[in-house]
């Protein structure tokens, strides 16, 4: 595919090139060609890399999504963050009645009290994992909840402000959440003052780390693959992000059915392609479903010789040639055009040499 079009936007320049400007070189060896006269120029063929993008339009967000369910008793909401806020470890989630419901971080859910007794678990040694994190010191990090572990709990329910009836060293179900990492606070189901009992969605959030989608459309599937860098950009800035593809759905989905229009006609299908940016950068630290211009960087030629495209000249023979200049002699020499770099407008070549130099009309 990418070559088929490196051939097109070559053979539209070439074309444009004998259609649209002559030589006004004062050489009789020149073969005339009709159209206005455009000055021209020299440049020299060098080496160099040819980067060929695919550009692709995407939506600037945050990774992943979660729901928040209260597993507090029954009561009614007294404090829920506002959309936007970034709750981090330790950090309350909301709090119905006086009771509150806390931040942290892993990947196994809180399904159960945290109690002396409890049967030893992958859970107790992540919450041992966030007391240690949080300064509260709950001694060997294991799977074991011990009487250490239970000074570490209330020594940070102490430092939460719990009243002294409450510092028991237990967590009950509902008091922590685990989630990955920090997250945003993205919609409120529930606001304060709402009734809200177990089972009841409060909020939804999302990760705190930044991503690009974008809808692919699966004709274009074997072109992308994991890893490949990209460079994002804001519609009307110049500046660019680097970029990398994370992760390419495998299901497709089908185009919403248009109204007008024979069956079949509503385009192909897409699937989600994730985009993780290296250093998102100021510029777009607080823009959230932002239309973001995507290039993916499809092949790269290093260390190849390359002219400016407009240097190309459709040949009599349906090839590709340039014109070379000895002195004050000029030649046209066949060349093969291969990767095309549509940002530079320089073009991959083979068949001159390194240091020939070439005629470019003046721009």
């Amino acid at each position: 595919m990418r070559t088929t079009r490196v051939l097109v936007v070559v053979a539209a320049v070439a074309a444009a090139g004998t259609g649209a400007w002559a030589i006004t070189r004062q050489d009789p060896a020149a073969p005339k060609v009709s159209g206005s006269p455009v000055a021209v120029t020299s440049v020299t063929v060098g080496r160099g890399d040819i980067v060929a993008r695919m550009p692709l339009g995407g939506t600037l967000g945050y990774d992943g999504s979660f729901t928040i369910v209260s597993q507090l008793p029954p009561g009614v909401i007294t404090s829920v963050p506002a959309p936007g806020a970034v709750i981090k470890r330790g950090g309350r989630l909301f709090a119905v009645g006086a009771a509150s419901t806390v931040l942290l971080y892993g990947r196994t859910p809180a399904y159960r009290a945290f109690a002396l007794g409890m049967t030893d678990g992958a859970d107790v040694k992540q919450l041992e994992r966030n007391l240690a994190a949080l300064g509260m010191e709950p001694g060997t990090v294991d799977r074991h909840f011990s009487a250490s572990t239970a000074a570490a709990v209330r020594r940070w329910q102490k430092a939460r402000g719990l009243s002294y009836a409450s510092r028991t060293g237990r967590l009950e179900p509902g008091d922590v959440i685990f989630l990955p990492g920090a997250v945003r606070v993205t919609q409120i189901h529930s606001p304060a003052g709402a009734l809200a009992g177990p089972g009841a969605q409060v909020l939804v959030v999302s990760s705190t780390t930044k991503v690009v989608r974008v809808s692919l459309t699966t004709d274009r599937r074997s072109q992308v693959h994991v890893g490949d860098r990209v460079s994002v950009s804001l519609y009307g800035s110049s500046h660019t992000y680097d970029g990398r593809i994370r992760s390419i759905g495998k299901v497709a989905t089908a185009p919403p059915q248009q109204q007008q229009g024979p069956p079949g006609s509503e385009g192909p299908a897409t699937i989600p392609l994730t985009i993780s940016l290296v250093k998102p950068g100021r510029e777009l630290a607080q823009l959230d479903q932002a239309p973001v211009n995507v290039d993916v960087i499809s092949q790269r030629r290093q260390d190849v010789l390359t002219v400016p495209v407009t240097a190309l000249l459709a040949g009599s023979n349906g090839g590709y040639q340039v014109a070379v200049l000895d002195g004050t002699a000029r030649r046209l020499v066949q060349v093969v055009p291969g990767l095309y770099d549509d940002q530079s407008g320089t073009v991959e070549v083979t068949g001159i040499e390194e240091g020939a130099k070439v005629e470019v009309p003046v721009s």
